[in-house]
């Protein structure tokens, strides 16, 4: 399969396999951008993580593989693959790797 994301239009594919952890880092890889959002899929190596940041909307994070440690408002929660999470526009949040995990994160501009 290809790794040019334009190319997975109208392709199956298993977002799990979509994008490889590398040591010591984080990887991203944009499955889609457009004005009205985006969906981004992410794998967090060991240690890793996203420093407490704002959104002006809310974002869905589904964990694919592995558990994040996502805090919300100062409130940490465990989410585990399978499971999904909202996180509210305007509330500060922040995201650490535990242990190594991959994520799709999809954000709707809106009001």
């Amino acid at each position: 399969m290809s790794n040019d994301a334009g190319n997975l239009k109208g392709v199956p594919f298993k977002l799990e396999t979509h994008v490889d952890y590398a040591a010591g880092s984080v990887v991203s890889k944009m499955l889609l951008k457009k004005e009205i959002g985006n969906i981004t899929l992410f794998a967090f190596d060991a240690g890793q993580g996203l420093s407490e940041h704002t959104a002006p909307f809310d974002a869905v994070v589904y964990i694919l593989d592995g558990r994040a440690e996502i805090s919300i408002g100062g409130k940490a929660a465990t989410v585990n693959a399978g499971e999904m999470l909202i996180m509210p526009a305007n509330v500060p949040h922040a995201l650490q790797a535990r242990e190594r995990f991959k994520m799709l994160l999809v954000m709707i501009r809106g009001q």
